[in-house]
């Protein structure tokens, strides 16, 4: 098996990159894994010594089969750098596995996010693969297919990116067309076509509401886990796109995750009531009520 190349966006969070890198060198595949880190060019003055650390840090980087370094001359954005870094390297190889600077990986990730790359490359129903759980629901299976994309610690093929349409207007058109909107929507608990208006108003750059919804729209799944082999580890308040949230946090499984071919392939059902009901449990109004009284009362005045 021919092994992925795993992509990093990384910008102005050393402290975060440093702790990403270090959890991809706890996997055994490290050493064989070709290492492919775009570093995003500062939008502020302010922001300049942050980027030119990261960018120093990862110049020194060792224990990996290759790193190579793409150092944008101007300030792409997250969903500009992605979206470009990913087409470009799927031209090259085909697949990729993609990761952002404030994720942390168990020691099992690329050993799973690779079987599973190779296990379903010919399989055109599912386009997608996402190696975080943040339900912790124990009834999930190990792995199990869904009609959902998940952006932290991810990945996909040629074949399947050729979807992807980053025209949030005929995404959202498509959807109300077809009547998707609350299917999109996991039964109206959450906002994911509220996130795609605001996409298309510039009110967000969601790179990852136009990819999921593009999967969603042509009936193309993707493979979850249900434990988790990704952590988010940005929510600090130290990105752009992150205040502070609890309601994602589950404990990486420190071991390896086997890949097994689903049969039928067709969603899981079971698996979607589980989001439905994580949504409707941690998203209702008055979810978010006691979760900002309690961060308030911490000292936490983040939205």
């Amino acid at each position: 098996m021919t092994l992925s190349p795993v992509l990093i966006f990384v910008y102005n969070r050393p402290r975060h990159t440093r702790e990403l890198i270090a959890s991809l060198r706890t996997n055994k595949l490290a050493e064989e894994s070709d290492l492919i880190i775009y570093s995003d060019h500062p939008r502020t003055t302010a922001q300049q010594e942050a980027v030119k650390e990261v960018r120093e840090y990862i110049h020194t980087l060792t224990g990996f089969k290759s790193v190579t370094i793409i150092e944008r001359e101007r300030n792409y954005g997250l969903a500009a750098s992605i979206m470009d870094g990913v087409t470009t390297q799927l031209s090259r190889y085909g697949r990729v596995i993609v990761l952002e600077d404030d994720l942390i990986v168990a020691p099992g990730f690329l050993r799973f996010m690779n079987d599973a790359l190779e296990m379903y490359k010919d399989i055109p129903e599912v386009g997608h693969i996402q190696a975080c759980d943040f339900t912790g629901n124990p009834a999930l299976p190990d792995t199990f297919l869904i009609k959902w994309t998940g952006s932290w610690g991810w990945a996909t093929w040629k074949r399947a990116w050729k979807f992807f349409n980053a025209d949030g207007k005929e995404l959202l058109k498509r959807l109300e067309e077809n009547k998707l909107t609350y299917t999109f929507d996991f039964g109206g608990s959450y906002h994911y076509t509220r996130m795609l208006r605001e996409q298309i108003a510039g009110k967000n750059n969601s790179w990852a509401i136009r990819w999921n919804a593009s999967l969603f729209i042509n009936n193309i799944l993707s493979l979850n886990v249900g434990k988790t082999l990704v952590q988010n580890n940005g929510f600090d308040n130290s990105g752009t796109h992150c205040g502070t949230v609890d309601t994602y946090h589950t404990p990486l499984w420190e071991e390896e995750l086997p890949v097994a071919l689903i049969s039928p392939i067709a969603e899981n059902r079971e698996a979607r009531k589980i989001f439905r009901d994580y949504y409707k449990k941690n998203y209702s109004f008055r979810a978010k009520v006691i979760r900002r009284i309690k961060r308030t009362l911490k000292g936490d005045f983040s939205k």
